[in-house]
């Protein structure tokens, strides 16, 4: 079973940044494509970010773009998602996965994906 596992969410300022990371392990991550997905409660998770397995490609949500950047490192099968200049309506839970389509935007398009670390913007 595939497993993905994100870390470096916490609390920021607005205008601050983090960098959050995703260990993939037990499938072939070089393989798929990755995202990043947000979700706050009682709302549908949405799009943040992709990058092709190959790293030539990225896509981004028009709300980040400018802001965060994806980036991947397959020989050590991670993902990241660098986030300057955070905003409050950026706090949310945050979710790394992989699936077979790029750009996809559609979490359903997606085969895997983790657990979800939070990030909090304090205005």
């Amino acid at each position: 079973q595939a497993h993905l596992v994100e870390s470096g969410g916490g609390l920021v300022q607005a205008g601050g940044s983090l960098r959050l990371s995703c260990s993939a392990s037990r499938f072939a991550f070089t393989g798929y494509h990755m995202a990043w997905f947000r979700q706050a409660p009682g709302k549908e998770r949405e799009f943040v970010a992709a990058i092709k397995w190959g790293v030539l490609s990225t896509s981004y949500a028009d709300s980040v773009k400018g802001r965060f950047t994806i980036s991947r490192a397959n020989a050590e099968n991670k993902l990241y998602l660098q986030m300057n200049n955070l905003m409050p309506e950026d706090a949310d839970v945050y979710y790394c996965e992989a699936g077979p389509y790029f750009p996809s935007t559609v979490k359903e398009k997606y085969n895997y994906w983790g657990q979800g670390t939070q990030v909090t913007v304090s205005s």
